[in-house]
């Protein structure tokens, strides 16, 4: 292994865990197993800290790859709450409005899937890393202050329901994507074409390009991983 060169993680991120946290966590164990203060490590796609699943992270030169390895198409499993919105779109805040699901069948969620296939328009949430005049969204939503941000054309290219419970109102979907895209205004956009509201209540990206999330290590053994790792005697001069 030769992390100064070029190595491509592939890691399951944990529940609450920001992208950055995960970044931040590999490349302290991997400093330190090479006995060097600095080393480049980078993440291809930034994963909400409500969600889990397939980060893929580079050290080295193979941070040169993060652009590439970031447009690749991305496969998520999202559960959605019907009948309810916040104003992050998802359970980092509370609910801010209850809408009508008495109309809201399996057969309509369906048809409106599908509504959403092929080239869509989606305005991110203003709990999101977009910048705005050099700021981070989120920075400024979490302030109160109010954030307009412009719409992204975007690719869906499938959309299915896994499963809907008409008890709970609640539905689970697998969304292929392109990159950009933000399954919590998806939700937030879904929840609209019901004529009701809808916020996220789980996440998972499950593939990205080629990469599955069968071929990821769990963050807590990447240091019983990286003590088995032979690494090269130049990295650490």
């Amino acid at each position: 292994m030769d992390f100064k060169e070029g190595v491509i993680l592939y890691i399951d991120k944990p529940l609450t865990w920001t992208s950055f946290q995960a970044v931040a966590k590999i490349r302290y164990l991997l400093c330190r197993k090479l006995g060097v203060k600095k080393l480049k490590v980078g993440h291809a796609g930034t994963l909400d800290p409500l969600a889990t699943g397939v980060m893929i992270i580079c050290t080295g030169k193979a941070t040169k790859r993060i652009d590439e390895l970031q447009a690749h198409t991305k496969e998520y499993v999202a559960t959605l709450k019907l009948g309810a919105t916040t104003p992050s779109f998802d359970l980092e805040k509370e609910i801010d409005a209850t809408y009508p699901t008495e109309h809201i069948t399996q057969e309509l969620l369906e048809q409106t899937l599908q509504k959403f296939l092929g080239k869509i328009e989606q305005v991110p949430p203003s709990f999101s890393a977009c910048k705005v005049d050099g700021k981070r969204a989120y920075e400024l939503a979490r302030k109160g202050k109010d954030v307009e941000l412009k719409a992204k054309t975007l690719i869906i290219d499938e959309i299915e329901l896994l499963q809907f419970d008409a008890e709970s109102m609640t539905a689970i979907i697998r969304v292929v994507c392109s990159k950009g895209t933000y399954i919590r205004a998806l939700a937030r956009d879904i929840g609209q074409a019901l004529n009701s509201g809808a916020h996220l209540i789980g996440l998972r990206r499950t593939q990205v390009g080629q990469v599955k999330i069968d071929d990821c290590m769990q963050l807590e053994d990447f240091p019983v991983w990286l003590e088995k790792q032979e690494i090269k005697m130049n990295e650490q001069k």
